[in-house]
């Protein structure tokens, strides 16, 4: 099998041992801070080789802010946190014009979502309003301020927190904005010696230690290049429409019981993320090339946030990645 993308040039060894080592510098950050949490890191690396954003769930305390703001700051890049609470205004994200007494004219201050890491705390306690023009920024990478467009800095990466429970005063995502983060992660609590490694830490100070960087943007926007001159063969591609197309045809593959808890499919943007996400994985695993595995670490991550299932489900306590596994079962693996 070729490994050259059409009319792309192949990933040299050079480049891939150079990928390697950037990736192996920033998953070292990353583990000298944060316990555990290896799906999560896995998830966060592929976000910042595809410049795609990154939705995290958990109950309070699993070190949702601690891992975004630690690989923020494993990168020599600008980086903002925003806490979304009910009150707040688009413009206090993306920014807004101030009128300059000296000389009579209004000048343009630019929000916090002006940077290369960007952390929405606990996203859903933010209103529509304010969610809306998070989407113009997270899919359009600009914002509009008094008529005028102003870009978001390259790269640019959405790392959002939502709390599960303490649901009052929320306000739920829509699926329009659901759809535009990559991937989506659920943290689960750490195991017993997990949890021990996290007080030592924290009893000996390491997290109040600040973290040096360990890549630089150049590093950033060199894997973000390479990534895209990673090979998928055309058989992978089919491979991921045609799980595409059974999550909205569920009925004829998974059976009448588990199709019935489906509502809506993913959309081709589901294809899409699978495309791209797959590809940032083998680099992170080493590989020029995607393999089937790849698709199917990433299913959960992908698909869970897209996959929209009825009140039902919930009443019956089926879970989207239940949903997910047997679409997946249902599809031949090329």
């Amino acid at each position: 099998m070729s490994n050259a993308v059409p009319g792309r040039d192949p990933i040299t060894p050079e480049e891939l041992e150079r990928a390697k080592r950037i990736i192996r510098s920033i998953e070292q950050s990353f583990q000298s801070t944060v316990v555990g949490q290896h799906q999560l890191l896995r998830s966060l690396l592929v976000a910042l080789l595809t410049g795609g954003h990154v939705l995290m769930e958990s109950v309070p305390g699993l070190a949702k802010t601690t891992a975004a703001a630690t690989l923020a700051r494993s990168v020599t890049a600008s980086f903002h946190r925003i806490q979304c609470t009910p009150d707040l205004l688009p413009s206090d994200i993306v920014g807004t014009q101030i009128y300059d007494q000296h000389d009579g004219q209004f000048r343009t201050q630019l929000g916090p979502v002006h940077a290369n890491f960007v952390l929405l705390d606990e996203i859903n306690r933010s209103s529509a309003k304010t969610q809306s023009a998070m989407l113009e920024a997270m899919q359009e990478r600009q914002t509009s301020i008094g008529g005028e467009t102003h870009r978001l800095p390259e790269p640019f990466l959405v790392l959002a927190t939502q709390n599960p429970i303490e649901q009052e005063g929320t306000y739920t995502l829509p699926e329009a904005q659901l759809d535009r983060f990559l991937l989506k992660e659920i943290l689960t609590y750490p195991s017993p010696t997990e949890e021990a490694e996290i007080v030592r830490r924290a009893e000996t100070g390491v997290f109040e230690q600040a973290d040096e960087p360990v890549a630089s943007l150049d590093d950033v926007r060199f894997l973000q290049a390479l990534v895209k001159r990673v090979y998928v063969d055309q058989a992978i591609t089919n491979y991921v429409v045609q799980l595409m197309y059974v999550t909205r045809h569920a009925h004829d593959y998974i059976g009448a019981q588990l199709a019935g808890y489906i509502e809506y499919g993913a959309s081709p943007r589901g294809s899409l993320s699978f495309a791209q996400a797959s590809r940032a994985l083998a680099l992170v695993q080493g590989r020029d090339w995607v393999i089937p595995e790849d698709i199917k670490d990433l299913r959960h991550a992908v698909l869970r946030h897209r996959l929209i299932l009825g009140y039902e489900a919930e009443a019956d306590g089926i879970t989207s990645e239940e949903i997910i596994d047997a679409i997946f079962a249902a599809v031949r693996t090329p």
